[in-house]
């Protein structure tokens, strides 16, 4: 005769991984300062138990707000960590988002369960809780991949941009560099971004012409089965 079946005794929380870009500057991590425990004082993604009368998305938007002011405009669902042992409180399985910010346009303030919210560079990451690292690693894969066939990266930039900083954006995040003519090239042939009357002064150079990206255009293009590509 079979035993009776356990109970499932299982909590489900998210996590989010939202990557933002300084002119310029290394990809960067928004990480929150514990004030509970466990790793109480540590780095950890903002995240937390979601609530009975939530779905997912609207509890990792709330926990984003709440731990670090943050209001993702590109936020998608990454993967699904689940491992025993994970959380050494509970047994919890998470969903993790993956989002893009611009950070100049977010002004980050600590609350919650937070004493502090900071952006790190992906590159000099402090040590995190729980599996957080691993949780990174996935992300950090996904958006390299992801905005080779896909213009998430418009999100990390200001509203009006010099090409210069598109090519710098793409060079930071796939971490190698592109042959600049022709990734120019293909990014003008495609006719998403919109040439504005203002330029910005950078070096001795001469003024770079500003640009905008037209999510009108593309979205018209995604419905006829267009494909982003930048190699």
């Amino acid at each position: 005769m079979d035993s009776p079946k356990k109970l499932q005794d299982i909590k489900v929380a998210v996590d989010a991984v939202i990557f933002g870009y300084f002119d310029k500057k290394d990809l960067q991590i928004l990480l929150i300062k514990r004030n509970i425990e466990p790793f109480k004082g540590g780095w950890a993604l903002p995240g937390g138990l979601v609530l009975d009368d939530e779905n997912l998305e609207e509890a990792v938007r709330r926990e984003l707000y709440e731990e670090a002011g943050i209001k993702p405009d590109f936020l998608e669902q990454l993967y699904t960590f689940g491992n025993v042992g994970r959380d050494p409180r509970n047994r919890v399985v998470s969903v993790a988002y993956l989002g893009l910010v611009n950070p100049s346009y977010h002004e980050l303030f600590a609350d919650s369960d937070a004493d502090d919210a900071k952006w790190f560079s992906v590159n000099k990451l402090p040590k995190l809780a729980f599996d957080h690292q691993n949780i990174i690693d996935i992300a950090l894969k996904r958006l390299r991949t992801k905005i080779q066939y896909q213009p998430i990266g418009f999100n990390l930039l200001n509203d009006e941009f010099p090409f210069s900083d598109l090519e710098n954006l793409y060079k930071t995040i796939v971490g190698q560099e592109i042959d600049r003519r022709n990734f120019r090239k293909k990014i003008m042939s495609y006719g998403l971004l919109n040439e504005t009357n203002n330029v910005k002064k950078e070096g001795s150079g001469r003024p770079g012409k500003l640009f905008t990206f037209n999510q009108e255009k593309y979205k018209e293009l995604e419905e006829q089965g267009f494909y982003f590509e930048i190699k």
